[in-house]
């Protein structure tokens, strides 16, 4: 005799209804393309060089829409709002995530 088991959606792919909106710091800067690589977006991280509304942010950290996001690259900054999280997007969509803030 076999049993059936309905797994809800949100348990059998491990995401929480509450976690809804919210990416990994690293993976939305490599799905946006303003990092590359995400194992590049981890190092900038690490090294301090990522803000998230004007405070030093972990890899880790969740991003949601409406939150400023600044990254130092050597001399020059580039900050940006948050406009949309995807976990995947075409390359000529990416841009639509994010609005660059002067």
């Amino acid at each position: 005799m076999f049993l059936h088991v309905i797994v809800p959606a949100a348990k059998a792919t491990g995401i929480r209804k509450d976690m809804k909106g919210l990416m990994r710091l690293d993976k939305f800067l490599k799905v946006s393309r303003l990092i590359k690589r995400r194992t590049i977006a981890n190092e900038a991280c690490d090294a301090g060089r990522v803000l998230i509304n004007g405070k030093t942010a972990k890899a880790s950290a969740s991003v949601k829409e409406g939150d400023i996001i600044e990254i130092g690259f050597g001399s020059k900054a580039v900050k940006v709002k948050v406009l949309d999280v995807q976990e995947t997007v075409r390359k000529d969509d990416a841009k639509e995530l994010y609005e660059y803030i002067v």
